[in-house]
């Protein structure tokens, strides 16, 4: 009988507790089971920029695909657009171009496979053969390099899918007989790096829009070139909308991408497909337990509610919200002859990128069969040399107070900045933060006699603080400095044996406040 009373006073306690903190109760609920609604107002809730993103600095993703054969047997002296399956039906006459003349694209593909019109985009994707891609060699490869999050274009303009997809028949399993996305998850994860799959897919609406033109195209193929539709319009219909989201939430749903990374074109589409994603993707990631990011371009999305990026460019000044470069060595798919940049052009970019609070994802454009060019090897390896040594100026670091210092400035910032040659010289100087009491000091060329950084003179108020110890990074020679009005002297160490860019540790005193605590003579007027 007691067992009994004491169960029905608790069930009593218990029953009264829970009516006298309602409000409490359906918060508890509230934040169980937090989601996102498909409203500006409610995804502003969320962290665009968790601190993992804010610490990866860099990440790799490679243009790859079908579209990567129809480059084969292209002049390496000539121009020709990446987006081919767009360009090769603009001839001059059925589709208008520019200067009334075909483009290289429809030159070339004309005299490599015969006419559009019998030999269209859909044959090129017949022709795809991935018989030397490997997951691991790319994810090892990628690992190398210093990248903390990776993946595949899951799917560019071309509406090809790099999955085994069941959204669409146009896939890297029934054309090519391989899951790339599915491989590289696998690997890359096993390697502690994040997932990151990008998405080109709304431009295809225009993309395709010349082959409808040019003629062609059998109605049984539209599911790959969309409806027809005119070239100069901008409002897909409602198969082209439901078609662009089961891909995007197959994707999502199969493969968990902690990076969902979308290209252009996506601003025009309708406000409700944004929100709709956003809400869903963001609600997945709190499913799975995890921190996801979302990167974008143009005015897809506001600011506060994903990540901004910058193609081929970047801001002249640092941001005070994180944001991306996605950038490519040469061009974004496969060439013959291929002209890449170097490692030192691709660190002095990063570090400068990293300096105003940003982050490099950088292209890797492997060679029709899937292999990657030596060049590249040779590149990523080298940027990994770099920062196997120096990393710890990029990795989890945050801008410091001022970015740089030098004469090498981009005159303007946003998208293809690039396109203009910057070289930085051993006088541009980039800086980062790790702590209250530490930052670095990156000179962007080999130092010769002496380093002057003005932005540490005595003489100005950047740094009030005293400078306790500098070190090279990847050297244990003694640095011997001096600080005054003209700023920190370095005397340049003997043994630099780097080729890019030289990172000085710098650590500090750190800021210091009285408190208003001891004697009460200290208190007295």
């Amino acid at each position: 009988m007691r067992r009994i009373k004491t169960a029905s006073l608790f069930l009593l306690v218990l029953f009264l507790s829970c009516k006298e903190k309602p409000v409490n109760d359906k918060v508890e609920k509230s934040e169980a089971s937090v989601a996102f609604e498909a409203d500006w107002k409610s995804l502003e809730k969320v962290n665009p920029t968790p601190d993992w993103f804010q610490d990866a600095k860099f990440g790799i993703y490679a243009h790859w695909g079908p579209v990567s054969g129809a480059f084969e047997g292209t002049d390496p002296e000539k121009y020709y657009a990446g987006w081919h399956g767009m360009k090769m039906y603009e001839d001059g006459t059925k589709v208008e171009t520019k200067n009334g003349k075909p483009t290289s694209n429809f030159l070339h593909h004309k005299e490599k496979y015969g006419d559009p019109a019998e030999f269209g985009y859909k044959h090129i994707i017949e022709q795809f053969k991935p018989t030397k891609f490997n997951a691991k060699e790319w994810a090892e490869l990628f690992k190398k390099s210093g990248a903390k999050f990776a993946g595949p274009v899951a799917m560019h303009h071309d509406n090809f899918a790099m999955w085994n997809s069941k959204a669409t028949r146009w896939n890297s399993m029934n054309y090519g007989g391989i899951d790339p996305s599915a491989e590289l998850k696998k690997e890359i994860e096993e390697r502690g790096m994040k997932f990151l799959g990008s998405f080109h897919h709304a431009f295809t609406w225009k993309y395709f829009a010349p082959a409808h033109k040019y003629g062609g195209v059998d109605k049984s193929d539209y599911d790959l070139y969309t409806n027809p539709h005119d070239l100069d319009s901008t409002e897909p219909d409602k198969d082209f909308y439901d078609q662009w989201w089961a891909k995007l939430k197959e994707f999502i749903d199969v493969y968990q991408p902690d990076v969902i990374w979308f290209d252009w074109w996506l601003e025009n589409m309708t406000e409700e497909s944004r929100q709709k994603f956003l809400a869903y993707y963001y609600n997945k990631g709190l499913e799975w337990g995890k921190d996801v990011v979302v990167c974008y371009k143009e005015t897809t999305f506001p600011e506060k509610v994903a990540v901004r990026d910058y193609e081929r460019g970047r801001p002249n000044q640092p941001k005070e919200q994180l944001w991306l470069t996605d950038t490519s060595p040469g061009a974004w798919f496969y060439r013959p002859g291929a002209i890449f940049k170097t490692s030192n052009d691709i660190v002095d970019i990063l570090v400068d990128i990293v300096s105003k609070n940003g982050s490099m994802l950088l292209n890797v454009p492997p060679n029709p069969d899937g292999s990657i060019p030596q060049e590249m090897k040779d590149l990523l390896v080298d940027i990994g040399a770099w920062l196997d040594v120096n990393g710890e100026a990029i990795y989890g670091t945050r801008p410091w107070t001022v970015f740089g210092e030098g004469p090498t400035r981009l005159a303007e910032g946003g998208h293809k900045v690039e396109k203009h040659k910057i070289e930085y010289t051993n006088k541009d100087i980039r800086f980062t933060k790790k702590s209250e009491k530490e930052f670095f000091a990156i000179v962007l060329d080999k130092p010769e006699g002496e380093i002057v950084i003005k932005s540490l003179s005595t003489a100005l108020g950047i740094l009030n603080s005293k400078i306790e110890t500098i070190k090279l990074l990847g050297s244990d020679e003694k640095i011997e400095w001096t600080r005054g009005d003209r700023g920190l002297v370095i005397k340049t160490p003997k043994n630099l044996e780097n080729k890019e860019a030289y990172v000085f540790k710098v650590q500090i005193e750190g800021y210091k406040e009285n408190d208003i605590g001891g004697d009460t003579a200290a208190h007295e007027d």
